[in-house]
C-alpha cells in the first residue's frame, strides 16, 4: 500500500505523520476486502441459508471499513471528533462481524480468516482512536 507515501506529500501534513493512523487505513482496506470476500464466499456456500447474518454483518463492515479508511486518509481540514467517531464505529462493526465470523470458522476457513481480519482491524482501529484529540 501507498498510504504512508501518499499521506507524507501532502501539503497540510507539514511532516506529522500518525503511524497508528496509517496502520489503521491500511488494515480497514484489507478488511474491507476480507468481509467482502467473506460474504462472497458465504453465498456460494451450500448453507446458504444459515450464513445470511454472517453475509449482512459482512457486508455491514466492509462498507464500514471503506468508509473509515477513505476518512482517515483525508488530511485536508480537520474534523478530529467524527474521525474518533467513525474509528469508534468501525471496531464495533469489526467486533460484530468478527464475532460472527468466529462462529463459522471451524466449517468454512473463508470465515476464520475474516474473524481474524476484523480482530486486526478492531484492534487498529482502537489505538488510532486514541490518537485523535
Amino acid at each position: 500500500m501507498h498510504v504512508r507515501e501518499m499521506i507524507s506529500t501532502h501539503p497540510d501534513v507539514k511532516g506529522s505523520i500518525n503511524d497508528r493512523l496509517l496502520h489503521c487505513i491500511e488494515e480497514c482496506y484489507d478488511c474491507a476486502q476480507a468481509c467482502t470476500s467473506c460474504a462472497d464466499s458465504c453465498i456460494g456456500e451450500d448453507a446458504v441459508q444459515q450464513l445470511r447474518q454472517c453475509i449482512r454483518l459482512c457486508l455491514d463492515c466492509a462498507n464500514i471499513c471503506a468508509m473509515t479508511g477513505a476518512l482517515a486518509s483525508r488530511r485536508s481540514g480537520s474534523n478530529e471528533a467524527l474521525l474518533r467517531e467513525t474509528l469508534e464505529l468501525c471496531r464495533d462493526a469489526c467486533r460484530t462481524c468478527g464475532e460472527e465470523c468466529e462462529r463459522h470458522a471451524a466449517q468454512h476457513e473463508h470465515c476464520r480468516i475474516c474473524a481474524e481480519t476484523c480482530r486486526s482491524c478492531m484492534g487498529a482501529c482502537e489505538e488510532a482512536a486514541g490518537t485523535i484529540h
